[in-house]
């Protein structure tokens, strides 16, 4: 929402000596949790008609090999114009304060928008953001809502870097560096939900969450299609009907290679060996009490 004449927003412009240069670590990729993801796209959602873009604060934690995993996010105010941007910094510190009581783990590592259009007002945030994360540099998540026609949902990072013999805030290069999303175990129930519910639209009411055993059904019934698709892959490879893709190789070694390995040293024989010798154990043990049931039936008579 915009932002009014009494709030505690403050003007960022190039008044600043220079670019906030940290000396921190680069980060090297970002991993995005779907909490965070949600809470953005929920921001923009909730957007005023006036607004063509969302920012906000992204929280989490950095790893020492320059890894950065942003685990949740939350709104921050601002306003943009043709002349000037305005960012309600108290209540920035205000929510980080409240997030920070219940998280405290989860530090500031950077600000996201939305949309594809990274400016001189993007420059100017990040040089804030940058003082706030200092000695580390912050992350910017560029989140795309496909919305816009020609426009591709998608999810990007980058990092700033500083243009120019004496730098400026507004002169800022944005770097793009590897970001995935990825979910936890415990996560995974709860997608599973959302993407049953909108595969079925027409559903008016929400469906109940799936069981233990509904659930490992699913599982169960993904892997045996994940394993049909790469079998009629290996196949028309094999037919010559489609090209093979190196990397697919890979990964395909990566994942049966140890399972083909110990075929070769001869530890699925021993496993088997072992199988036999407790059936053989269970089926000695049911008989011996078999013939101390008739013994006993016997000495009663």
């Amino acid at each position: 929402m915009p932002l009014g004449p009494p709030s505690s927003a403050i003007y960022l412009q190039n008044s600043a000596p220079g670019f906030i240069s940290t000396p921190g670590r680069t980060p090297t990729s970002v991993t995005v949790h779907p909490v965070a993801l949600f809470t953005i796209l929920d921001h923009y959602l909730r957007r005023s008609d006036t607004q063509d873009r969302v920012i906000g604060t992204l929280l989490g934690t950095r790893s020492e090999n320059g890894e950065v995993e942003v685990r949740s996010a939350f709104a921050v105010l601002h306003s943009e114009t043709a002349e000037q941007v305005a960012v309600d910094m108290e209540y920035h510190r205000t929510m980080y304060e409240l997030h920070h009581k219940v998280n405290p783990k989860e530090v500031i590592v950077g600000w996201y928008s939305t949309g594809s259009n990274l400016n001189t007002y993007s420059a100017l945030i990040q040089n804030f953001y940058s003082q706030e994360t200092a000695p580390h540099q912050a992350i910017h998540l560029a989140i795309n809502t496909g919305v816009e026609e020609g426009q591709q949902a998608g999810v990007k990072a980058y990092v700033g870097s500083p243009v120019g013999v004496n730098p400026k805030p507004e002169n800022c290069v944005f770097v793009p560096i590897p970001c995935e999303l990825r979910f936890s175990d415990a996560e995974r129930s709860g997608l599973d939900l959302l993407t049953s519910s909108t595969a079925n639209p027409g559903s008016a009411t929400f469906t109940n969450p799936a069981s233990d055993l509904e659930l490992l059904e699913r599982s169960l019934q993904q892997v045996s299609d994940m394993l049909d698709r790469v079998l009629s892959y290996v196949q028309s490879v094999l037919a010559g009907e489609v090209k093979g893709d190196a990397a697919v190789g890979r990964y395909l070694m990566d994942a049966l290679g140890p399972s083909t390995e110990d075929f070769e040293k001869g530890e699925f024989n021993s496993h088997l060996q072992d199988t036999l010798m407790v059936s053989y154990l269970a089926n000695l043990v049911r008989s011996q009490a078999e013939v101390s049931s008739r013994l006993a039936l016997v000495k009663a008579s």
